[in-house]
């Protein structure tokens, strides 16, 4: 028997790699749910257009602190009953829940950018360790199904929680329009259903998923632990980042804040320059947030059904060509939403967004394979963690300046801001990562099933 097949884990069915899968689905759903519902909230609760990137900033310091301490702690952890992984999934999920309860609730701004900072920091605890949970279950050989099924439920999430307030408008017929400093009754109801499913989606995962107890060489040694050796080794681990990580990283950074300023102001720049809503009280803003919502859902299905393809294209063009067409197609769909004067055109914007999305959630962690450390891959993947945030910290301080000042508070011009600012990493993506012409990896190899978010 070879040394592989002594240590290497026992292969799953596709149930058990659909039931450890189902929590990211739940996580997704928090996320998608604040992404395209928070700046709507926001200008409901009376913010101009240049307050909501500021109101934005818990998100990135949430994750700029909590990722790679969370994935720090879990690699240490270990439960007879609990295992490693679950009692983050769990304590996160409950807080998340209880959250996304209360938010639409919110009654003053303060209240909903606290409320933002507790969700953020608890569906981080809940979503770090589901990275390094793949890794721990899954076989070198079953990698690339894992990598599709968590792209899957991140796409399902995504395009469900996106949907919900046209959806609990236009079938459950609830109110979509509140007085100024009020929540919209669709709103109101798309966080309870978000908080049922992200509960209980968690919870599906924890009670159907066992872990396997630790290697003798993968537990801490004796002394090892504490806060002072955790920061040590984080600090230790970023001034020795390879150099291959350095290149995508820096392609990392000129991504996000595409997504960022997307998230930011699509859909109210849908109900004000697409459809001539003037504020959030005005029926027709309303109805063109929620169609923006909607707009958001059908790319994250996009996503979903271009992660089945994704695999076989960067087989033919490689990996870094891969990204960088999928990033340029994300680029054009969000700066072609400008010259949309049919709504129905939207979609086809955000079609270009889901290949890029699908793309992002994939592409640079597998183009990082082989070139990190495995007994410190949790840690480079908190890490990794900060080239998604630092630019969205410094977009959420600075660009209420620009939106003052440079784009006189046009969301339609921050949108396509950031459709520039992903050409940009594009570019770089193809210049500077060098790739060798054949390579007989995995696609989704090992890293590329621990990073599925988005910030």
């Amino acid at each position: 028997m070879s040394l592989k097949t002594v240590f290497e884990n026992p292969k799953l069915t596709l149930v058990q790699i659909i039931n450890m899968s189902v929590g990211f689905f739940g996580i997704q759903f928090g996320w998608d749910l604040q992404r395209a519902n928070m700046g709507r909230i926001y200008e409901n609760l009376g913010a101009n257009p240049d307050q909501v990137p500021l109101l934005f900033l818990a998100a990135p310091l949430t994750g700029l602190l909590v990722q790679p301490i969370i994935g720090y702690l879990s690699d240490r952890t270990w439960h007879p009953k609990w295992g490693r992984r679950r009692p983050y999934f769990m304590i996160g999920a409950i807080v998340s829940s209880l959250a996304l309860i209360v938010m639409p609730h919110s009654s003053v701004l303060w209240m909903a950018a606290g409320l933002l900072w507790v969700l953020d920091v608890f569906g981080n605890i809940a979503m770090e360790p589901f990275r390094a949970f793949v890794t721990d279950k899954l076989p070198d050989s079953q990698v690339n199904r894992g990598f599709i099924m968590q792209s899957m439920m991140i796409g399902l999430g995504g395009s469900v929680a996106s949907a919900l307030p046209w959806l609990m408008n236009n079938v459950f017929h609830l109110q979509n329009t509140a007085a100024k400093g009020s929540i919209p009754e669709n709103v109101k109801f798309s966080f309870y259903i978000g908080a049922f499913f992200f509960f209980a989606a968690v919870l599906w995962t924890v009670f159907t998923t066992k872990e396997y107890p630790p290697k003798e060489n993968e537990l801490p040694e004796k002394g090892s632990g504490g806060v002072k050796n955790g920061i040590n080794e984080i600090f230790s681990a970023l001034r020795n980042m390879p150099k291959r990580m350095q290149i995508v990283s820096l392609v990392q950074f000129f991504t996000w804040p595409g997504l960022f300023l997307m998230w930011f102001y699509y859909t109210t720049a849908v109900a004000v320059n697409v459809f001539g809503g003037k504020d959030a009280a005005d029926p027709i803003y309303a109805q063109g947030a929620d169609f923006g919502s909607l707009t958001l859902a059908y790319y994250s299905v996009i996503t979903f059904l271009f992660a089945l393809v994704l695999p076989k294209i960067a087989d033919a063009l490689g990996r870094k060509t891969t990204h960088a067409i999928c990033l340029i197609c994300g680029a054009i769909g969000l700066i072609s939403v400008a010259w949309v004067h049919d709504k129905n055109m939207l979609y086809l914007c955000m079609t270009g967004v889901g290949v890029a999305w699908a793309s992002i959630l994939s592409m640079p962690y597998a183009m990082l394979s082989g070139s990190l450390p495995k007994d410190k891959i949790g840690i480079y993947m908190g890490i990794f963690n900060f080239f998604i945030v630092l630019p969205e910290i410094i977009a959420s301080l600075g660009f209420g300046w620009l939106m003052r000042n440079v784009l006189n508070n046009d969301r339609l011009l921050a949108v396509q801001l950031g459709g520039g600012l992903m050409i940009l990493a594009a570019i770089i993506c193809y210049v500077f990562i060098k790739e060798p012409k054949k390579t007989n990896e995995v696609l989704a190899a090992k890293l590329g099933v621990e990073e599925n978010r988005s910030v």
